[in-house]
């Protein structure tokens, strides 16, 4: 599996990048878009939405299954990846990148690890 070691990770399987100072782009990992399969719809959170750390902040549906997202971070939806609602598939196809699910305007992370901790998670 490919993780990047610019990104954190939560134990839920989602990434964070740091966009700017105060903003973060989140999205599941490829060892979670892996896990569930193709990707048919993803339900991400509304614009203006406060999200808290830990807590569900919206979906992701596959073939297989239905997966709760959990927000690594506590803070206010500012952008939504619109296109995942016509093609959800993205997050299967560049999870790290054309398949972000939102950013957030941050107020705190909620427990975050580097790749090599991820790494090691995923390996277990």
């Amino acid at each position: 599996m490919y993780v990047p070691a610019d990104l954190r990770y939560s134990v839920d399987h989602e990434w964070v990048r740091v966009v700017s100072d105060s903003c973060a782009r989140i999205g599941i990992t490829d060892y979670a878009q892996d896990a569930l399969g193709e990707v048919v719809f993803v339900e991400a959170p509304q614009m203006g939405t406060r999200v808290e750390a830990g807590c569900v902040f919206g979906e992701v549906e596959s073939t297989k299954s239905v997966s709760e997202l959990f927000a690594p971070l506590t803070g206010e939806v500012v952008a939504v990846n619109e296109d995942l609602e016509a093609t959800p598939g993205k997050v299967n196809d560049d999870p790290y990148g054309e398949g972000w699910i939102c950013e957030v305007s941050v107020e705190s992370e909620g427990e975050l690890m580097d790749a090599a901790a991820y790494q090691a998670l995923i390996e277990d």
